[in-house]
């Protein structure tokens, strides 16, 4: 007779597996508010534990350090924007088409996750020099997937240019991350207004 009822099926996670993963995206959670709020220099590991609940040290069960935060903070970012622009533009399409999903995505990302744009623009120079220069190269990667549709969109226009098309959006976009929750905002209509900025950007004629 076989007895299965009591076992723990194999690759399922356990009771503590999963709770402790919990508190790991708590802290990740907290983490990204706090630090846009005050600053990564400004947050200890004790204001961290403090507002999930436990004590300052508990925090080294799930990280290293702070900076162990940090990095799982940015890193982790880097590789959801890429993964998600992949997915825009695996999508196929015209270029038009592909930086219509583009925009798309990075602002809904924008609108949904401005602390950690926050965190990211004030505190990546903290970043130790590894896990900065890949940072680097997630970012890099996700630049080269909008301005290769740029280059079919715009076959005059300059490599360099195309960049510049591309950071300025992102500019405009991640601008969000300082006035979106503010409480003069006005939420409504707001992603598509910067879509349709967006789009203008770049597609624009090239001069």
């Amino acid at each position: 007779m076989v007895m299965a009822s009591r076992y723990q099926p194999l690759n399922e996670p356990t009771d503590r597996e999963r709770a402790k993963a919990e508190r790991r995206d708590a802290l990740l959670r907290e983490a990204t508010r706090l630090f846009a709020q005050h600053g990564y220099a400004g947050v200890s590991l004790e204001d961290l534990g403090a507002a999930c609940g436990i004590s300052g040290p508990a925090v080294y069960r799930h990280f290293a350090g702070k900076q162990a935060v940090l990095i799982a903070l940015l890193v982790d970012m880097s590789k959801d924007i890429y993964a998600g622009g992949q997915k825009a533009c695996e999508a196929g399409g015209s270029p038009l088409e592909v930086l219509s999903r583009l925009v798309d995505f990075h602002t809904d990302f924008s609108l949904s996750r401005p602390d950690i744009l926050q965190v990211q623009d004030r505190d990546l120079k903290s970043l130790p020099k590894a896990e900065l220069l890949l940072v680097r190269k997630l970012q890099n990667s996700y630049i080269e997937l909008w301005t290769n549709e740029l280059a079919k969109l715009h076959p005059a226009g300059s490599k360099q240019s195309h960049r510049f098309r591309a950071h300025a959006v992102f500019g405009l976009l991640n601008s969000t991350a300082h006035s979106a929750h503010s409480p003069r905002t006005k939420k409504s209509g707001l992603k598509p207004l910067l879509s349709n900025m967006a789009l203008a950007a770049l597609t624009s004629p090239v001069v």
